[in-house]
């Protein structure tokens, strides 16, 4: 069936705006990923958004009307709760749209990608310092996906801060309020100070300081995270996974340790959001896509021929 002499047939078209359909929503989610930035927990958020945008599309085309509504109201309460966390981002974002600074926002957004090697350097710096001068400290860092809060006595002060060596330092001074606590970091950012960890039950541990047993306790818990611990009254230097203590640590045997667990494999490196990267696979894409349309709309003509 065509839609008149000459033109091209009514299933072509769909296919042509339903490809160009496509391709607007990819680069719509490209620039979330390019708003927020390379921060895990914002990764996470926009690939479960993508997830939610798929799953409504394919009930919309299996015409399941009741999951389609559900599906659809989730993405748009989705969408908002992304736009409401990451808020100081969409601000400068839409300030720059408005002033035509297009070129600056990419700009920008390169910039933003944390480099995990940087943050494991202020991370180590800080640890020696503190170590020096036998201040204790206790630090969860992500390995992979996010923490549960749930899984913490107490959550702690939120404040998602660009890491630092001084601010580390800062944290833990005793004459601070947020010194008796944990601090939890992801990729480049401290997100909050204060948190109250679960203490470790082992026999063994019990010997051990307060920080120590929360160590083991949060690491036996969460799979996904380690802890750097600072003895108070030693100095000591102790790393903390599956619930296991390695200690006495040198900051250089630290440092290789955080590098191996925490700086991202060949194969992350490849998936990583870089905007360069992203907009490669897209185009690579788009145009397989077009190129099997068009190839599809030809072949009816060489028939009639």
């Amino acid at each position: 069936m065509t839609s008149g002499a000459g033109s091209e047939p009514v299933w072509t078209q769909s296919w042509l705006l339903w490809s160009f359909d496509l391709g607007l929503v990819l680069a719509l989610t490209s620039l979330v990923l390019l708003i927020v930035g390379g921060d895990r927990r914002a990764l996470g958020m926009v690939r479960g958004l993508s997830i939610l945008m798929l799953a409504a599309v394919a009930s919309k085309l299996l015409k399941l009307e009741m999951l389609s509504f559900v599906l659809e109201k989730l993405v748009l309460g989705s969408a908002v709760a992304i736009a409401v966390i990451f808020q100081s981002e969409f601000r400068r974002f839409l300030e720059q749209l408005g002033r035509g600074q297009i070129v600056q926002l990419f700009q920008t957004s390169r910039r933003a990608i944390p480099n995990p090697n940087s943050a494991i350097d202020e991370i180590v710096d800080a640890v020696k310092d503190l170590s020096q001068n036998r201040t204790g400290a206790l630090m969860i860092l992500e390995t992979s996906g996010t923490i549960d809060e749930r899984d913490f006595a107490v959550g702690g002060v939120k404040l998602n801060a660009q890491l630092s060596k001084e601010l580390i330092q800062t944290i833990f001074q005793t004459t601070t309020l947020l010194h008796d606590g944990a601090v939890l970091i992801s990729g480049d950012r401290l997100l909050a100070a204060g948190v109250i960890l679960p203490l470790s039950d082992r026999t063994a541990s019990r010997q051990l300081g307060t920080r120590h047993r929360a160590a083991m306790g949060i690491t036996e818990r969460v799979g996904n995270c380690v802890c750097v611990v600072v003895s108070e009254e030693t100095g000591s230097i102790s790393l903390a996974e599956r619930g296991t203590l390695n200690r006495p640590l040198t900051s250089s045997k630290l440092k290789e340790l955080l590098e191996a667990k925490l700086s991202p494999t060949g194969d992350e490196k490849a998936v990583a959001p870089g905007l360069s990267s992203f907009a490669r696979q897209i185009l690579a894409k788009g145009r397989t896509l077009v190129s099997r349309v068009f190839r599809l709309s030809s072949s009816p003509s060489q028939r009639k021929k």
